[in-house]
């Protein structure tokens, strides 16, 4: 898959989105070093290792690169503190800045909530934190869905990005394998 670039001093307004999705129950914010653990284990087992590995960066970072979308319980509020709270359940994860400044990645949305708008508006977030941090051009590494970012951002093809930074996995030599000098 090739990578695409995004100019993102010509995003598209992310303020609809937000604001329609969260009246649906579904927020966008920037994940918090809590939220550390649950969300690696929750993508690695929704997604990928390598993918686990780059929220947990994105996480580590500061500023925080990750942002997460979140359905909020709705019910009562139990009355044992201030802090406690209705529940929220991940629906939804983007990151930036991980594998290479300026790289937007990974993105994913849980399969029961996808077709709601959450992916684009995980996607305008992150692009949006990435113009406030004064780029002006944002690539979507291994872009997979190339229509979904060509639609939603104007994103194009970078000609020659294939495979891009993504050349193979590191793995270990093996006592088996090395080679007799």
């Amino acid at each position: 898959m090739a990578d695409m670039l995004v100019k993102l001093y010509d995003l598209p307004e992310a303020a609809p989105l937000l604001s329609s999705l969260k009246e649906t129950g579904i927020e966008i914010r920037q994940a918090r070093p809590t939220d550390k653990r649950f969300v690696t284990q929750w993508v690695r087992r929704i997604f990928s290792d390598s993918w686990a590995e780059e929220c947990g960066a994105a996480i580590g970072q500061r500023p925080i690169t990750c942002h997460i979308a979140v359905e909020k319980q709705t019910g009562t509020i139990p009355r044992s503190g201030h802090y406690d709270l209705p529940g929220e359940v991940l629906t939804g994860f983007a990151c930036y800045d991980v594998v290479s400044r300026g790289m937007f990645g990974p993105e994913g949305v849980h399969p029961d909530f996808r077709g709601r708008g959450i992916g684009k508006a995980l996607l305008l977030t992150c692009l949006c934190a990435m113009k406030a941090d004064r780029y002006a051009y944002a690539v979507i590494g291994w872009a997979g869905p190339a229509d979904f970012y060509a639609k939603t951002v104007g994103a194009t093809i970078i000609e020659g990005s294939e495979p891009g930074i993504y050349r193979g996995k590191l793995t270990e030599l093996k006592p088996t394998d090395r080679r007799q000098i």
